[in-house]
């Protein structure tokens, strides 16, 4: 492809050298540019790809799409613009062909329920006879190939990769979660998003490495509903209201408290599932759905007013509703012969943590053992708030490690005990999160529930120096054997 077709949609502030150039491919990582590619710069959280431009021009780049003034050595174009992040998004997917116009393109953006609501669009879509694309925090899936997800937001470049894959092998849908994260960097900016949804807005992702405050953590948010043709907004959220009136297109409700247009009621649950009447501008129906929890009502809502809109038949919607299953949230381990359960699910802010436990609360038999941490290089002041909700719901919680990162784990579990000093619940320190599942196990009683909060569908754990494989099931597992 010419140099001047890639670059249609980008506003250089200069250029240095000719655009009659044939680019041979596009990279964004100094290592993969090879003899007649394009190295877009970009200056990332951990390195600044501006220090590789000579590096990719040794590899033979013929082209340097950069943000700050460089030298280097040898016969290249350079184009210097005012974001390299949107540049890489806007010659992405004219590299691609921009493969997001050729598909029903759903977006979910929202502090919770994203996988969840993505796992039940596309198990309702599927029955309904699409092919689906499924981009998010826990996999990428393309047909019933699976690939694990780095990030919850692919960079620009990978996610229009993605998206023509999908194209290819037949999708003619795809939903992903839209990270707070994917929108404030571009990653899907240049995309063509037919139904855009925000679920709700809660504390989280503040820190150095995400969002200085809460308010670029929601501006960010809402760029989503500037780039769709449709928005579909929970009427619950305290910011439901800003988010319609920011809006650039035609907005559709749902709620449980608020009057909305599509809006559950008769709310029954259950230790295994939920159900309820729904009222929509489609059809009232009664909706059973296999994840339990009352937060799960509100997941559900929202991909019924997406495939309502996709006018998608009632009985598919039902169908996929009653059969849907989403790894790592309120997944039960199986532990054979023993008289207590182990449960595993991602929650990992205040407000998670309290509807998991909550939900679980409503209908244990026995004791509620809670078993958490907090993740390090991230949000300082959510720590005590998650310690004061387990120790107010739970009967026994078990602080321990998460994914410390570079902080101390033992400073990450003071933070979180502060929060739990305030309650009357019970608790238990143990850093080592394989022996603090060891301790909830080897002392759980009948009729017991343990809830192992934080990682749900993660297989691994990050520390300071390394990062291991770590997947709570075959913890549990062997546990079980030893």
């Amino acid at each position: 492809m010419l140099l001047k077709d890639l670059i249609r949609n980008v506003e250089p502030v200069e250029v240095k050298g000719s655009l009659d150039i044939e680019i041979r491919g596009v990279a964004y990582d100094s290592r993969k540019a090879l003899p007649g590619y394009m190295f877009v710069c970009i200056d990332g959280f951990s390195t600044d790809g501006h220090k590789y431009a000579q590096q990719a021009v040794d590899n033979g780049a013929v082209v340097l799409v950069v943000q700050k003034d460089i030298s280097v050595i040898g016969e290249v174009t350079i184009i210097k613009v005012r974001d390299s992040r949107e540049a890489l998004a806007a010659i992405s997917a004219e590299w691609f062909g921009n493969p997001s116009k050729g598909l029903y393109f759903i977006g979910i953006t929202g502090t919770k329920g994203k996988t969840t609501t993505t796992y039940m669009v596309r198990s309702i879509l599927e029955k309904a006879g699409h092919t689906v694309g499924l981009i998010g925090t826990v996999a990428n899936c393309i047909g019933t190939e699976k690939i694990p997800a780095r990030r919850t937001t692919p960079e620009s470049y990978d996610l229009n990769e993605m998206l023509e894959k999908m194209k290819d092998k037949g999708a003619d849908t795809v939903v992903m979660e839209v990270s707070s994260q994917g929108l404030k960097l571009h990653r899907v900016s240049f995309c063509d998003f037919d139904i855009g949804v925000f679920t709700n807005f809660s504390k989280d992702h503040i820190g150095g490495y995400e969002h200085p405050d809460m308010e670029d953590y929601f501006k960010s948010k809402l760029k989503l509903f500037t780039m769709c043709k449709e928005g579909i907004v929970n009427m619950d959220s305290d910011k439901a209201e800003l988010v319609i009136k920011e809006a650039k297109c035609p907005i559709v409700t749902y709620g449980i408290k608020n009057q909305a247009d599509v809006m559950a009621k008769n709310i029954e649950t259950h230790s295994d599932s939920v159900e309820f009447d729904v009222v929509s501008p489609w059809f009232k129906e009664h909706i059973k759905v296999s994840v339990p929890g009352y937060f799960s009502v509100y997941n559900a809502l929202a991909a019924i007013s997406i495939c309502g809109l996709k006018e998608v038949a009632v009985e598919f919607i039902k169908e996929g509703l009653l059969n849907v299953q989403v790894p790592g949230r309120a997944e039960v381990v199986p532990t054979p012969g023993k008289p207590y359960t182990v449960m595993i699910d991602y929650a990992h802010t205040p407000e998670s943590l309290e509807n998991i436990l909550s939900t679980v609360k409503e209908f244990v038999k026995g004791r509620l053992i809670s078993v958490f941490g907090c993740g390090g290089d991230r949000d300082r002041t959510k720590r005590p708030l998650m310690g004061e909700v387990s120790g107010r719901i739970a009967d026994l919680t078990i602080i321990t490690s998460d994914n410390p990162r570079t902080e101390e784990p033992s400073q990450i579990l003071k933070d979180i005990e502060n929060g739990i000093k305030n309650t009357s619940g019970q608790y238990l320190v143990i850093e080592d999160r394989t022996e603090a599942i060891r301790y909830a196990m080897e002392h759980a009683l009948p009729g017991d529930i343990i809830v192992l909060s934080g990682k749900g569908h993660e297989t691994y754990q990050i520390f300071k120096d390394k990062t291991i494989h770590y997947d709570e099931r075959e913890v549990v597992e062997k546990i079980l054997e030893g």
